[in-house]
């Protein structure tokens, strides 16, 4: 009976579900229970212990306390794979134990109440969060960011683990991570710092990254009139990033990449194959000092793996993992999308870019999201509220990819733009690598962050009117003399156009109108990089001014026009009126076709009329509009308003020029996909395919008048007289 009470007291303090020996009736009680031992196949709790028992047990704790753990009773002994862990007041407990219960708060020690300032513990305290109510506890009160306390308490660590003996060092970390398995995500692979990724010399920097973010500025007009004062006046500021040469090296900032994957029913079969397929590209494309994760989903969400360094023996076990995916159940984007997000929290280290990509092919069904009235709907419940504007994973885009007819093609848009990614369309299962590759390219080249716009005006009397920033942040100030635009983070030789309007007064001589500055932070050297523009002037003169706009103006105002009819289009389709969104869409084409003489050369107008004769194509019927219209024209409307290039329909389009926000590295990385193409996936996508209507300037001119005439305000050019 000794025995068993014994086992039931250490289970007891291990809060451990036990197999207890049966209590009998005083008279056999003894007899019995030292003739049976514990009773088997029944599973009862332990009686507490006699008051007698307990005195004894404390004597001999207070005896034996370097053999005995005060916690579990269990016996403590060096080697035999036993980690054990002695505290600043001398006494020793288990490892595994004394974590434990520190991770529940306790911050003492168990037998004399001394207060610790070293814990046994490297994972998170509690946090105060609002769903559980708990608080967390800093008892160092370290006057440290969230990172360096980390850093500092993985370097006591290191130093109790370097006096442990290599058996025991082996066997202590995988506990002292699984302790956090269930709710945190800290087993993430440590970032690669060998020498020879670190940056070593401003020669290594000007490898690295050629120049800096150049601005140039461009007026609407070469000249004003000095005795005319002019309430709107159209300024265009140009942002060209820097060139990174070599992008496939290591000589650029390395990635944290989660990829969110769709593996419920509808993905099966061949979907699944080139999903994993697609997958795999991104695997191999990757370097050693690129972290990836994989979270699937179906009705219900998992990590496959955490964040792990993509060397070859981590690609190896990544390739391994996916192409172990079984399609099954339904579909949680909700939940996936939290899960990615806590893998992006929860990261001990981190590399300088980040992102989540997500790809599904059907609906939520577990998450139902609120209608707001006028057939808008509030997709917001299906994103974490650390990815929305203000929350702490605000910086984490989101780039999201619609696959096939199925897909919810205005909460997938709605996810990316909240978190500020993209939302791309794919429409033939052969063209998700594509997509996928292209994507990539961007983010393997990503060379400025955070980046901020400032613009400041000059002469006395001019004022800011507007900035026209798409879906970036603006701000003007309420005294007009200033705003700035948040543009977050560039691509290597990615550009971006911010039109500018302005109050000018009559004046003579020469009107000094803004003045551009931006600031960001280079990704491969972390500094804070600021760069000044030229002040925007313009001559003041007395003979009457050209009509003649800048070229440069003029073309970024027929694509914010073409933008905005894009809108108008979707909204007549989304109430059945498809003949109105056709009519808009073609009074478009023909507005653009009256200059197609001056702009027959320019690419940017040409890809505008490639696209809306492809959205009007795409809408020509209810039945084509729910099929592939909506999410073509969202995929547009996505790439318009960040400036940026996303996939839209198969991968005859990704190379078609409709794309003009496509970067060199993006051109480059899918076409290394399109070479690993296999034969059947190429013949697959192009049997998908339809040709684009690509409008030309003599078919605009023969087309035939709208069949309805859209009722809209409309914009006329700032600055014209």
């Amino acid at each position: 009976m000794a025995a068993g009470w014994e086992r039931a007291k250490r289970a007891m303090a291990a809060r451990l579900c036990v197999r207890a020996p049966r209590v009998r009736a005083a008279a056999e009680g003894e007899r019995e229970g030292e003739g049976e031992g514990e009773e088997r196949g029944r599973t009862v709790a332990a009686s507490p212990p006699s008051r007698a028992a307990s005195r004894r047990l404390s004597r001999s704790g207070s005896r034996s306390s370097t053999r005995i753990c005060a916690i579990c009773l269990g016996g403590m002994w060096s080697g035999n794979g036993q980690a054990l862990f002695t505290a600043e007041c001398s006494h020793k407990f288990h490892f595994h134990c004394i974590s434990s219960s520190v991770r529940h708060g306790n911050l003492v020690c168990p037998i004399c109440r001394a207060v610790w300032k070293e814990l046994p513990f490297q994972g998170p305290l509690p946090a105060a969060d609002a769903n559980n109510g708990t608080a967390r506890v800093n008892p160092l009160d370290w006057p440290l960011d969230d990172r360096q306390q980390r850093q500092q308490q993985r370097m006591s660590v290191a130093r109790r683990l370097s006096r442990a003996d290599s058996v025991t060092r082996q066997w202590q970390l995988p506990v002292y991570r699984s302790l956090n398995g269930g709710g945190v995500f800290d087993d993430d692979e440590q970032l690669d710092l060998q020498p020879e990724n670190v940056v070593q010399s401003q020669d290594d920097v000007d490898a690295m990254v050629v120049g800096s973010v150049g601005i140039t500025t461009y007026t609407a007009f070469p000249a004003m009139e000095e005795s005319v004062a002019q309430e709107e006046f159209a300024i265009l500021i140009h942002l060209k990033a820097p060139s990174s040469p070599a992008p496939a090296t290591s000589r650029r900032a390395p990635v944290d990449l989660v990829c969110v994957l769709d593996v419920s029913w509808s993905m099966a079969g061949t979907k699944l194959a080139l999903l994993k397929r697609a997958v795999g590209f991104v695997i191999r494309t990757l370097g050693p000092s690129d972290r990836l994760s994989v979270v699937t989903f179906s009705s219900a969400a998992r990590r496959l793996f955490p964040l792990k360094r993509m060397t070859e023996a981590g690609r190896q076990r990544a390739l391994q993992k996916v192409n172990s995916l079984v399609a099954d159940g339904g579909t949680n984007i909700a939940d996936a999308l939290k899960k990615a997000t806590r893998v992006m929290e929860d990261r001990w280290e981190r590399n300088p870019v980040c992102s989540i990509v997500l790809l599904s092919d059907g609906r939520d069904t577990y998450s139902v999201p609120a209608p707001l009235g006028g057939g808008q709907t509030d997709y917001s419940v299906l994103v974490p509220s650390s990815l929305l504007p203000g929350g702490a994973a605000q910086h984490v885009q989101v780039h999201a990819f619609g696959f096939g007819a199925d897909h919810d093609s205005p909460a997938m848009h709605s996810i990316a733009e909240m978190s500020g990614g993209t939302f791309s369309f794919i429409d033939a299962a052969g063209s998700i690598q594509d997509a996928f590759a292209q994507c990539i390219g961007g983010l393997l080249s990503v060379v400025a962050q955070e980046l901020r716009l400032s613009v400041e005006c000059d002469d006395d009397g001019v004022l800011l009117s507007s900035l026209i920033s798409g879906g970036y942040a603006s701000h003007v100030d309420g005294d007009g003399r200033g705003g700035f635009i948040d543009v977050g983070d560039l691509y290597a030789d990615e550009e971006r156009d911010f039109l500018v309007t302005v109050r000018v007064p009559a004046a003579r001589g020469e009107s000094a109108l803004i003045t551009p500055s931006c600031t960001y932070r280079n990704t491969v050297t972390m500094e804070t990089v600021s760069v000044g523009g030229n002040t925007a002037t313009v001559p003041r003169t007395v003979d009457p001014v050209s009509s003649d706009m800048s070229p440069e103006v003029e073309r970024e105002l027929h694509r914010l026009h073409a933008t905005e009819d894009m809108a108008a289009a979707r909204a007549a389709a989304e109430r059945g009126d498809f003949e109105l969104a056709i009519s808009i869409l073609d009074e478009r084409l023909r507005a653009l076709g009256s200059r197609a003489a001056a702009l027959n050369d320019d690419p940017q107008c040409a890809a505008l009329v490639a696209e809306l004769a492809e959205m009007q194509d795409r809408v020509d019927s209810r039945q084509r509009y729910e099929e592939s219209g909506r999410a073509y024209m969202l995929a547009g409307l996505s790439s318009h308003s960040w400036q940026r290039a996303t996939a839209r329909g198969d991968s005859t389009e990704l190379t078609s020029a409709i794309h003009t926000y496509q970067t060199p590295f993006m051109v480059d990385m899918l076409q290394r996909s399109q070479t690993l193409q296999p034969a059947e996936v190429v013949m697959a996508t192009m049997s998908r395919s339809s040709p684009a209507l690509v409008a030309s300037p003599s078919r605009l001119a023969a087309s035939p008048p709208p069949r309805r005439r859209s009722v809209r305000p409309t914009w006329s050019f700032p600055g014209r007289h």
